[in-house]
């Protein structure tokens, strides 16, 4: 079996009187995709803002590659090597494909005190990325990520995940408001993210994406596991969906 590469362990997240986790228990191994779904209001958004650094649990550990992590921040998370696509792609819509695929991280060539940018590298890196996620389409990576579509933007992000090569790559509704062909194009992302040796946490409303992706399916039910061990394989979509409602009985 292969090795966890996140466990988090007795989550708790209150704000105020509302507990959105109540002592969750979750788990990413190395190469796998887990699907995280559950109704609104189970607890899948908060979990992954946890995990993320986005916010910080009341209560509970996170372990990264079995030594225990502290996540206090998004920066944080990144260090240990955690990408976080949300549907928005918190992408800069004005700015270059290529600016927005080393945003933060960009490279710098010459003296490091003129902060100049290695654009021809940026440019260069970009294209290769472009055509590794399946854009076949000739688009100069000077082009604003504002006119792209959202498929194509989500590629973008899911690229610059893979560049800096994150061990974990959670994808945050990355089919919704998308066509046929481009949610198509995001699950082939994540089917390469795996085969390229990355896990990948996948949360979409749409159970029959999660089902054509996933080698497990994890259910969040009023802020605790309802399921943590479903096998898409030998389970039919109807009987999630009893598990997610609460009606599995």
């Amino acid at each position: 079996m292969a090795e966890d590469l996140i466990r988090m362990v007795a989550i708790k997240k209150s704000y105020g009187k509302v507990h959105a986790l109540r002592g969750v228990d979750f788990t990413v191994r190395r190469g796998e995709i887990v699907g995280l779904l559950g109704d609104n209001g189970a607890g899948k958004s908060t979990l992954i803002k946890v995990l993320s650094g986005a916010v910080a649990a009341t209560s509970g550990d996170i372990y990264v590659d079995g030594e225990k992590a502290i996540i206090r921040n998004t920066t944080d998370a990144i260090n240990y090597s955690i990408e976080t696509i949300y549907q928005d792609s918190a992408l800069v819509t004005q700015l270059s494909i290529a600016r927005n695929l080393f945003l933060g991280r960009e490279p710098l060539r010459g003296p490091r005190f003129f902060n100049r940018l290695d654009q021809p590298m940026m440019d260069q890196v970009a294209s290769d990325l472009l055509k590794e996620v399946g854009i076949t389409k000739d688009i100069p990576t000077t082009t604003p990520i504002g006119s792209l579509s959202g498929g194509e933007r989500q590629a973008v992000a899911i690229a610059r995940a893979m560049h800096f090569d994150s061990d974990l790559i959670i994808l945050d509704e990355p089919t919704n408001n998308l066509g046929v062909a481009e949610t198509q194009g995001v699950l082939q992302f994540v089917r390469n993210a795996r085969d390229s040796g990355h896990s990948c946490i996948f949360i979409a409303h749409n159970i029959h994406h999660v089902f054509q992706v996933v080698d497990r399916i994890v259910v969040l039910r009023r802020g605790t596991v309802a399921a943590n061990d479903i096998d898409p394989k030998k389970t039919s979509i109807e009987e999630v969906e009893r598990i997610i409602t609460g009606m599995e009985h």
